[in-house]
């Protein structure tokens, strides 16, 4: 079992998990020194709740996997269409990597290794190989004070895969160049890398002044948003061109909205605004200041297939294979359980408000956002409801 895992300045710590058919498995630690992670943005870490506990993400993410089954049938079909494994191999020694980026704390990022794993040997053997001659390699990586321990000590043990994991950003380098095959990432890259600066300067046009996200706030606030993603989207572009072999791929995930759908109606901007109504009662009820609120924002941006494909096309390194909006709601049923979503809002979102408004207020937050059930549910309905979700498969060139 996995007692911990620690991070040294300027250095990539791995933990590796080793499975082998014919012993049985056993774990090993390996902390070494790595080259440093090439330079970006200095991504701001905000992880999911750890452990296993009432409000965690492990226990609190089922509306995650769902939404992430979505996905599942067009990547499966766009790996069995235009992934050449045997040709990727070639110069490899039949070892196949894989990554999961912002793999949080599981069961999610297992479910969806797997999955790859499934669809990549069953290709393999279609193209004339045996399955047991591929071996593969899955990385885990998250932000440094992402929850490793509770991740590695919950790996399947029955898995055909050796494991490891790689601490950092993806708003910058993390691998080796041309070291990859298939990098996955699921919501996630809707996380900025900070939170755009001029939101917090009250002399801006974009002050985002008792808002604290930008689906019902102005035009201004708005752009200030869809810029701060073109830059990011292009960072982490660019480092997974440097990582990825050419004919490998890039599949992601993440929150989005159709071209021409107005931000307001995206559905999740309905909990962001419930959010900050309770924080706005708080400070009605003298819990918190205004200044409080004022200066806090949400680095979370759904961006829209126009917007992902003209970073794509200025980047240069990728062609589109698959471009989808998808409805997660098929998965979820007619109905949505608004208690179980602020149940998953707080998973995600704890940390981010703790280190803001401190610990002692997010009881009393996400109570007074449980109250509002009914107002939440009102809103839902009216939002936009055929897709919100992207989902992108690129090749390297």
């Amino acid at each position: 079992m996995l007692d911990e895992v620690t991070s040294l300045p300027n250095a990539i710590t791995i933990v590796v998990h080793r499975w082998e058919e014919s012993k049985g498995r056993h774990v090993e630690r390996v902390t070494g020194r790595g080259a440093r992670q090439a330079k970006g943005t200095m991504a701001e870490s905000f992880p999911m709740n750890g452990g296993d506990g009432t409000y965690s993400y492990a226990k609190n993410s089922h509306y995650q996997r769902e939404a992430t089954n979505v996905a599942k049938e067009m990547i499966n079909e766009v790996i069995a269409e235009k992934l050449d494994v045997q040709s990727l191999i070639a110069s490899s020694s039949n070892s196949f990597c894989i990554a999961d980026l912002g793999c949080s704390v599981g069961p999610n990022t297992f479910f969806a290794m797997q999955n790859l794993l499934e669809v990549v040997d069953k290709k393999y053997v279609t193209q004339g190989a045996t399955s047991e001659s591929l071996e593969f390699q899955v990385f885990f990586s998250d932000h440094a004070s992402n929850d490793f321990n509770t991740l590695f000590a919950s790996l399947p043990p029955s898995r055909k895969y050796f494991a490891a994991g790689v601490p950092g950003s993806f708003y910058g380098r993390l691998f080796p160049r041309s070291s990859l095959h298939l990098v996955h990432s699921s919501y996630a890259l809707q996380w900025l890398s900070k939170v755009p600066e001029e939101l917090l300067d009250k002399t801006s046009p974009a002050w985002n002044k008792g808002k604290i996200n930008y689906t019902s706030s102005s035009d201004e606030v708005a752009n200030a948003y869809a810029a701060q993603f073109q830059k990011d989207m292009k960072i982490f572009l660019n480092a997974r061109a440097e990582e990825i072999v050419v004919g490998g791929m890039l599949v992601l995930i993440m929150a989005g909205l159709p071209d021409g759908i107005h931000r307001s109606k995206f559905p999740l901007g309905v909990f962001y605004d419930s959010l900050c109504s309770s924080l706005m009662d708080m400070v009605d009820a003298g819990l918190i200041n205004e200044s409080q609120v004022d200066s806090f924002n949400l680095p979370v941006y759904a961006a829209t297939p126009k917007e992902i494909t003209e970073v794509i096309k200025d980047i240069g390194c990728f062609s589109i294979e698959r471009m989808e909006v998808a409805d997660p709601r098929s998965k979820l049923g007619s109905s949505v359980n608004v208690p179980s979503l602020i149940m998953h809002f707080r998973a995600g979102l704890e940390d981010i408000f703790t280190k803001h408004f401190g610990c002692e207020v997010i009881d009393e937050l996400f109570e007074r956002t449980f109250l509002k059930e009914a107002e939440i549910s009102s809103a839902l309905e009216s939002s936009y409801k055929k897709g919100n979700q992207l989902i992108v498969a690129l090749k390297r060139e």
